[in-house]
């Protein structure tokens, strides 16, 4: 295995190669990304022991659970949050297990990463209804060169970003790390749903931290969430889209058969929810895939039926709001994405005429990042970024 070199004198260092440990496309990304945010060699091994063992989601959960205990009973406390993390990601809203092992998550991430008090931020957040907190961390050098402010996408935690948060620090940014609505932290403990305006949540931690001239960057889902906020909300002066989704309602349905597409399309277009309810629940009674997904949907969205949740989904699209995006605009994307078309990449850039500049990076297998948010060389993505905010602030 190679290992990438240390980043702008980072001490995390991110491992290089996306390995074939599980047969399932999807499972397969899972296991990479947990291994990617680690970075011990000794996972490979493990999660290749598990995988002949793992045919469902209960497999799954039994076996990385197994792996978890395995790890704490050899103080491999790091190792262990993300076999904790990775139990978690399938288990059902409902499952009682869930809450229990997301929390030990958080406990562990921040012990295996040293995070302490003086470095946690918790920003006051209220959407139309509710009152809770936005977690998250910040990380400050001495006489930082700019400020970068990084989240994650539909389904990340931002504990799992911290080794990007340290590379940003030792690169010389001021760096925030927060969840907004949906995400980590805010959804389970505070109870607050996603929301597509993600201005408000980025507007609520600039004025909470009394921040000016900061670079977004969002990574997955973030990539459309840090467009979005970008066009309305001008303290923002450097976007980074990590990877591209232009059109989140599209994406979701990337994955299901032209006829299941066409089905659902029409139920939205149509306002038939009775229609898209009874195929989605057709469907997860054949698939537990499917039973997730829609269930992980209802809950992040905060949405009271699988049509609700579905129709929700279509709010988030970069099409009309692109055109009011006027900053510095970098977009990645990952060229064999089984998440993301990489035809968004063209859209989003087609769609962005009013940017004051525009860089866009399309990974290959050459990089070894061809993954989406370039699992298998996040070391190279973040090397990209570096060089292009530093060409960025030289400019201004």
């Amino acid at each position: 295995m190679a290992t990438a070199t240390n980043i702008k004198d980072s001490t995390f260092r991110f491992p290089v190669g996306f390995y074939h440990l599980h047969d399932d496309v999807s499972l397969n990304w899972q296991m990479n990304r947990w291994f990617n945010w680690v970075g011990d060699e000794s996972m490979l091994g493990e999660m290749r022991t598990i995988a002949p063992r793992i045919r469902t989601y209960a497999d799954w959960k039994r076996e990385f659970l197994g792996l978890a205990e395995a790890a704490l009973s050899r103080e491999e406390t790091l190792k262990a949050a993300y076999y904790l993390r990775s139990a978690a990601f399938f288990m059902l809203p409902s499952d009682p297990d869930m809450q229990p092992t997301r929390r030990r998550f958080v406990e562990l991430a921040q012990a295996g990463y040293g995070l302490g008090a003086t470095e946690e931020i918790a920003v006051p957040y209220r959407d139309a209804i509710r009152t809770g907190t936005l977690p998250g961390y910040r990380f400050t050098p001495a006489n930082p060169k700019g400020t970068l402010l990084l989240f994650g996408g539909y389904d990340g935690y931002i504990e799992e970003l911290v080794p990007m948060g340290r590379v940003f620090c030792a690169a010389g940014f001021d760096a925030v790390l927060f969840e907004g609505p949906g995400q980590g932290r805010a959804l389970e403990e505070s109870g607050l749903p996603m929301t597509h305006e993600w201005e408000k949540p980025v507007a609520a931690l600039l004025d909470h931290l009394g921040l000016d001239d900061v670079t977004l960057m969002g990574v997955s889902l973030g990539g459309y969430l840090a467009i979005r906020a970008a066009a309305f909300e001008p303290r923002i002066q450097r976007v980074i889209a990590d990877d591209v989704i232009y059109d989140f309602f599209a994406t979701s349905l990337h994955q299901e058969s032209s006829a299941a597409r066409f089905v659902l399309n029409a139920g939205i277009d149509l306002d038939a929810a009775p229609v898209v309810n009874a195929a989605l629940e057709s469907a997860a009674r054949k698939s537990f895939v499917t039973e997730w997904g829609v269930q992980q949907g209802m809950h992040v969205m905060g949405a009271t039926s699988p049509y609700e949740y579905l129709k929700f989904t279509k709010r988030y699209t970069a099409a009309e709001i692109s055109q009011l995006v006027k900053q510095d605009v970098l977009l990645l994307a990952g060229r064999r994405d089984h998440f993301v078309p990489v035809e968004m990449l063209y859209r989003q850039i087609e769609a962005l005429p009013n940017v004051r500049s525009l860089t866009a990076r399309l990974f290959t297998e050459a990089d070894h990042a061809q993954e989406h948010i370039q699992v298998g060389n996040i070391a190279l993505s973040l090397q990209v970024i570096l060089d292009w905010l530093d060409r960025m602030l030289a400019s201004r």
